[in-house]
């Protein structure tokens, strides 16, 4: 008698679903027991994709290219042999579109400091698959562990000029799961902000003028006052 089939296993056959727009992909829907032979469908958002047949208990291979976003939707498969109303259905398979990450900026709110300063860096990455991993460098001194980022959000991290030598050049790398590619930032280096004048300094310049002008009209002065007063006594 006809032996009913069991539930087949929708997998793919790159042993991934991480997909990239225009890659061509292997589905294999697979019943492990019943009676041969069978009539495998593969089924895209409960929509009919194709058909093949296997004299035996092979697997059916089904070729899809993602030329989409809407191409990485829900997959599922139905096997079905000479038993009537013995369909089985399979567990469902979506792919996962990567793409590529854009190159990260590397910003600051503030372009100057001075020792002693705490500042902010971030680094953000406009375009590119999530999870974005980031890595702040100073030269080739890595700063942080790695920030991994869920959301389309600037990673940051918090630094204290401390020394001269924190005024060096910043950088940050983003890497995402597309084909293990990295990008770098720009450079960024903070400058040394210039030391505000102590608003006592204009005031005592000031009392120095005014003290010089004083002195030299009193010298001025004192010829008329004197030379009258001589003369008098005389």
């Amino acid at each position: 008698f006809p032996e009913m089939l069991s539930n087949p296993r929708l997998t793919a056959v790159e042993r991934t679903v991480n997909v990239v727009i225009n890659q061509n992909v292997t589905l294999s829907c697979h019943s492990d027991s019943g009676s041969p032979p069978v009539r495998y469908t593969l089924f895209k958002h409960n929509q009919k994709v194709s058909t093949v047949n296997r004299a035996d208990l092979t697997p059916g291979l089904f070729n899809v290219t993602i030329n989409s976003a809407s191409d990485t939707g829900e997959y599922k498969c139905k096997a079905e042999n000479s038993i009537a109303r013995g369909e089985k259905y399979s567990n469902s398979l979506s792919f996962i579109l990567i793409e590529p990450i854009s190159k990260p900026v590397l910003s600051s709110p503030t372009s100057q400091a001075k020792e002693g300063q705490n500042v902010t860096l971030s680094c953000l990455s406009e375009n590119g698959s999530l999870p974005i991993t980031y890595i702040f460098f100073k030269g080739r001194k890595t700063l942080s562990p790695p920030v991994k980022m869920q959301k389309r959000e600037a990673a940051v991290i918090f630094l204290f000029i401390n020394s001269s030598s924190d005024f060096g050049i910043y950088k940050c790398r983003a890497e995402n799961s597309f084909c293990n590619t990295t990008k770098y930032s720009n450079s960024f280096n903070f400058t040394l902000a210039a030391e505000e004048r102590s608003h006592s300094q204009p005031l005592l310049i000031s009392l120095v003028l005014i003290l010089l002008l004083l002195i030299i009209g009193l010298a001025l002065a004192i010829p008329f006052f004197i030379i009258p007063s001589y003369k008098a006594s005389e």
